[in-house]
């Protein structure tokens, strides 16, 4: 097909004039830069600076995904996600193996790293590891599991076959769109999808 023609660029990226931090937290940072947008003129432009996260389709020896339900203060009650957390600092590995352990109760014997995201790079940076894990085990301490499901806001933990998920994916069951850009590439992994 070739390249398309872009209709307002030259080629020259976007420059920074300035930046300030306007808001910040533990997990985010907000900061507006004065710009010079790729068509020479002066702009603004608001990011996000999210800390590195984790996402992991964890599977059961059944071909099951293991999903949350958890209830979230932006968008309501009732969003099925793969576990998933920020890193916290964390290798991304340690971080996953912790997220696992902490929103489904479980460990797993086999991680594979299947690539990294970038959400909402319109607005953020936000750098998203994804792993499928395997071999999976029940934790030994419940009440701990129970404690950090409860501080997450989880109300469900359920095993899905793959074949479902990428239905309830289709029909809009699953909304989340960091899960379902780590089903994805899970399923790419897997061969699963061409």
């Amino acid at each position: 097909m070739g390249r398309l023609p872009v209709p307002y660029g030259r080629g020259v990226p976007w420059q920074t004039v300035s930046s300030r931090v306007v808001y910040e937290n533990p997990w985010i940072t907000v900061r507006e830069d004065a710009t010079t947008t790729p068509d020479g003129r002066p702009g603004v432009y608001g990011v996000v600076e999210l800390r590195p996260s984790v996402f992991v389709v964890a599977l059961t020896d059944d071909d099951e995904v293991v999903l949350v339900t958890v209830d979230r203060y932006t968008t309501g009650p009732g969003s099925l996600e793969v576990p998933a957390g920020g890193t916290d600092g964390q290798d991304p590995l340690v971080a996953a193996q912790r997220e696992l352990a902490e929103e489904a109760g479980l460990t797993a014997r086999e991680w594979t790293a299947v690539g990294t995201t970038e959400a909402l790079n319109g607005i953020a940076r936000a750098v998203e590891h994804v792993f499928v894990a395997r071999g999976l085990e029940p934790v030994g301490d419940a009440a701990a599991t129970a404690h950090e499901q409860g501080v997450e806001g989880i109300t469900a933990v359920r095993a899905v076959p793959f074949g479902e998920v990428l239905a309830m994916v289709r029909d809009g069951r699953v909304r989340d769109g960091e899960t379902v850009a780590a089903l994805a590439l899970a399923a790419l992994h897997l061969g699963r999808l061409a």
